[in-house]
């Protein structure tokens, strides 16, 4: 609702009464988004909002600005509107209450599940006869929704879920936001005894936030990644893309015939920089890997592809992969008990020049397998993960376990 306000002296000058667009006083539950839009248009726009101290601190100078706090209480913003004939000011008021319902600490909602080609693909979660895509992201959300802890996998480079929760995922300035589970795993006998601890079985999938911009509740604003350690690295490769090819109904297959290995052929995927390869079957896992509910035969991804993490440590025999760790900022790339290694800030984010996004929140977060890899008889690397939870809300579900009789 527009409002008509004049200046106050401690804005400056005094100006005409203006239809700025933006109230003078708000009142929302904390962790939901309030978007002020101002509808005055001027040269230059200051955002400004008082710290601890009392000081006004630069918090913006876009036009729209999107409010959103972790915790209650009574925040002071100032808008300044720059222009050589009528410059404007508006105090904003913004009383942030307690939700009347608690939040929930976990994923609420799978928006979307399309994994790419891979070992376990229709079976994390299982694909039955007649299944639609409808059908598997319900599935995938029944997996990983609240505490199910049930894995679902993403699949070879570029398979992905997104989801998201029952509130915005508020950017804490200096503390994790939120964490993701995987199913990771630290060698136990590595074979090479000057190996880093940190390799064994981690399949590091990038993540995607995105904040619901225009409010209509679907994932279709700007995505931003979540710049982890390997982001500027030069063997990082940024918006790569890739196709897979459904095989063909009667593909004969070609077998390795010293190992599991039952069609080394089987899935051909094409990258944009001329290369190609497959990924192959095994005697393990005899479903189809191109998802059987995907109508089209092509599949084509794009995303950061991160550079391969396996090493052959049986001294190029094929029997002992072991695929090791980057330092941070990836999903499934360490084990669960190494919660700092798996938790996630929002002030990573970047733009898609690699500037920093500084987001208020996130509504949306998206995984995809940020690796193209072939492990020998291991198969394809693929991202898996079962739950995720937003760090800045308190467990409900752990207390009323524990308040049980």
């Amino acid at each position: 609702m527009l409002v008509l306000m004049s200046l106050l002296c401690a804005c400056g000058q005094d100006i005409p009464m203006v239809s700025l667009g933006v109230n003078s006083q708000y009142r929302i539950d904390r962790m939901k988004k309030l978007i002020l839009h101002p509808e005055f248009t001027g040269d230059a726009y200051r955002w400004t909002m008082k710290d601890r101290c009392g000081q006004d601190s630069l918090v913006s100078t876009d036009r729209d600005f999107i409010f959103v706090a972790a915790t209650p209480g009574t925040y002071h913003l100032r808008l300044d509107i720059e222009d050589a004939s009528d410059p404007v000011c508006q105090e904003v008021e913004i009383i942030v209450e307690e939700e009347a319902v608690a939040y929930s600490r976990y994923i609420t909602q799978v928006h979307e599940y399309r994994p790419a080609p891979g070992q376990f693909v229709g079976i994390m979660p299982l694909y039955e006869e007649g299944d639609t895509e409808e059908d598997m992201r319900v599935k995938a959300q029944e997996n990983i929704s609240g505490t199910n802890d049930i894995m679902i996998s993403l699949g070879g480079f570029g398979g992905y879920v997104t989801f998201g929760f029952d509130h915005t995922v508020v950017n804490v300035a200096g503390e994790k936001d939120f964490k993701i589970l995987g199913n990771a795993f630290y060698a136990e006998a590595n074979p090479n005894p000057s190996a880093p601890e940190s390799g064994g079985s981690c399949e590091p999938g990038i993540v995607m936030v995105s904040i619901d911009r225009n409010n209509n509740g679907i994932p279709d604003d700007e995505w931003y990644e979540l710049a982890g350690s390997e982001y500027h690295k030069p063997t990082t490769r940024h918006n790569a893309k890739i196709t897979y090819h459904r095989p063909a109904a009667d593909k004969m297959p070609t077998p390795d015939k010293n190992s599991p290995i039952t069609d080394t052929t089987y899935i051909l995927w094409e990258t944009d920089d001329g290369k190609s390869g497959y990924i192959a079957k095994n005697a393990y896992h005899n479903q189809d890997y191109y998802p059987r509910w995907v109508k089209e035969n092509q599949m084509a991804f794009s995303g950061t592809l991160l550079p391969g993490n396996a090493v052959d440590e049986s001294g190029g025999k094929g029997s002992y992969f072991v695929l090791y760790a980057y330092d941070w900022g990836y999903v499934d790339n360490h084990p669960n008990s190494e919660e700092y290694k798996i938790s996630f800030d929002i002030g990573w984010a970047i733009d898609k020049n690699g500037k920093p996004a500084n987001l208020p929140g996130v509504d949306f977060i998206r995984v995809y397998t940020g690796v193209n890899q072939q492990c020998g008889w291991l198969g394809e690397t693929s991202t898996e993960l079962s739950r995720a939870e937003d760090l800045h809300v308190e467990d409900h579900t752990h207390f009323t376990e524990h308040m049980q009789p």
